[in-house]
């Protein structure tokens, strides 16, 4: 998946986002960011990002600089991060281990012996200490990050194509932005129930910081923005504040993750021409859209961290096959995966773009048997341009096929399904396609989805985007 999501806390979570996003940001331009080499080590200064801006006080324009007080003020306390003002209600306050242990033992009878209450203080303290410590949720971790083929490109080029491929990757995030504020970002209103609020509401938008990163902890090209949105929405009926519905945003991330991968190709192509072919990534992944003309052997040259990852996860694979003496589930394949992913995890550690782009090409040319820089460009000369399509290029019954087949692949998959799922698929079914705009792309698949959703079962009812769709 190129867009994963973390659950920011207004704990540990605002302490990660300063320690491992932010950590680093040096006092730089933030318009020129990703333009030139930095002699400085750490990574770009954050930026605002959001139509939700314009409701704090004072102005915050999109684009501008995020200051650590500022980011105190909204992800650690849910505050306007200029005046700061309470934005809805406080965070709920949790009870600490040690707080939820004090509470039992003073419930405890008086009559107990010193012995017995030693004994029920040890059994209480052991159960406390197991259970989790709930948390405010502060914001949302949606990082984005190029495909392999892209950063390879982007970190071995001259300085004037890096430029144009962070302009490209910057304009596919404003993209799948606004797709989320128009269709995924909502309140929920109404009294209370076993799931919450009754209703969905429209918000003005969302408040995001985004900050750019360009390595891996394996110091390997990884060009990757992480947009960090805020759990505070203004609500557009009433102008209040209130927290979003995270339902609709987990539901969304995937739909929302392979438009980015295909808003992005758009932009690519636009901007340099280059074109595009899937390429198969093995077992239990999906495929890959990959810049023609980029080696494998170069991609995997530079994927260090992915490397580490599959042997552990292969380890653990034929652990459970020696265990259990079948295959695991591709669910328990991707848990494995997810834990070799935190075995194998580095630390941070801080190096200047300059640094990194040297030492990239270095290893590119060695690979290559030619200089890196000088076959990035010969690449992009010998590239044909796909052509760019308009909305009505494609004719209506074109996509009435690709919306059965849409259908037919998602039912093949799952039981149920939501909108979103039908959107993922879409998008899948039409990455061969290169479109002239991201609104053009927006309404093809708009339109499948709707010629999907009509050959659907609908079982939940229609006013809630999260409706339930079964084949029919």
């Amino acid at each position: 998946m190129t867009i994963s999501i973390r659950v920011m806390t207004a704990g540990d979570g605002y302490r990660y986002l300063l320690n491992a996003v932010v950590a680093g940001d040096g006092d730089r331009d933030a318009s020129s960011a990703l333009t030139r080499y930095y002699l400085e080590a750490g990574t770009p200064p954050g930026i605002w990002l959001g139509a939700g801006l314009p409701g704090l006080a004072g102005e915050i324009a999109v684009g501008a600089s995020v200051s650590e007080e500022q980011l105190r003020r909204l992800m650690g306390h849910g505050q306007d991060p200029n005046s700061g003002e309470q934005l809805g209600r406080p965070y709920r306050k949790f009870a600490t281990a040690g707080e939820r242990t004090q509470r039992r033992l003073d419930q405890l009878p008086k009559s107990l012996t010193a012995g017995e209450r030693a004994a029920q203080q040890a059994l209480i303290e052991a159960e406390e200490a197991q259970k989790p410590t709930n948390a405010p949720v502060a914001g949302f971790d949606l990082t984005f990050s190029v495909p392999k083929s892209v950063s390879t490109l982007w970190a071995v080029a001259d300085g004037g194509t890096q430029a144009l491929v962070a302009q490209a990757h910057h304009a596919a995030i404003r993209d799948v932005i606004a797709l989320l504020e128009r269709d995924v970002a909502m309140t929920r209103v109404g009294a209370k129930g076993p799931r919450g609020a009754v209703a969905q509401v429209d918000v003005r938008g969302v408040i995001a910081t985004a900050y750019d990163h360009y390595d891996s902890r394996a110091a390997d090209p990884q060009l990757h923005t992480h947009v960090v949105i805020a759990n505070r929405v203004q609500a557009v009926d009433d102008g209040k504040w209130r927290t979003l519905d995270s339902r609709a945003i987990h539901a969304a991330v995937t739909g929302l993750s392979e438009h980015y991968n295909a808003v992005l190709s758009d932009h690519l192509t636009q901007i340099l021409g280059v074109g595009w072919e899937a390429r198969d990534r093995g077992a239990g992944r999906s495929t890959a859209w990959e810049i023609v003309g980029v080696p494998q052997e170069l991609m995997d040259e530079f994927s260090s961290r992915t490397r580490d990852i599959e042997q552990v996860k292969d380890r653990l694979v034929d652990e459970y096959v020696s265990k259990h003496g079948r295959q695991p589930s591709p669910k328990l394949v991707w848990q494995f995966r997810q834990q070799a992913t935190l075995e194998t995890r580095p630390p941070k550690q801080q190096h200047s773009l300059s640094d990194l782009t040297s030492q990239w090409r270095e290893r590119a040319t060695t690979l290559l048997g030619e200089d890196a820089p000088t076959w990035a460009s010969a690449l992009l000369a010998g590239s044909e341009q796909e052509p760019l399509l308009r909305a009505d290029d494609i004719p209506l019954e074109d996509l009435e096929q690709v919306a059965e087949v849409v259908v037919q692949q998602v039912g093949d998959r799952r039981a149920t399904w939501k909108r979103w799922n039908l959107h993922a698929e879409a998008i899948r079914q039409t990455m061969d396609l290169r479109f002239a705009s991201a609104n053009d792309r927006d309404a093809i698949t708009q339109q499948i989805v709707d010629a999907a959703e009509r050959v659907s079962l609908r079982l939940t009812p229609p006013e809630l985007a999260t409706a339930l769709l079964q084949k029919s």
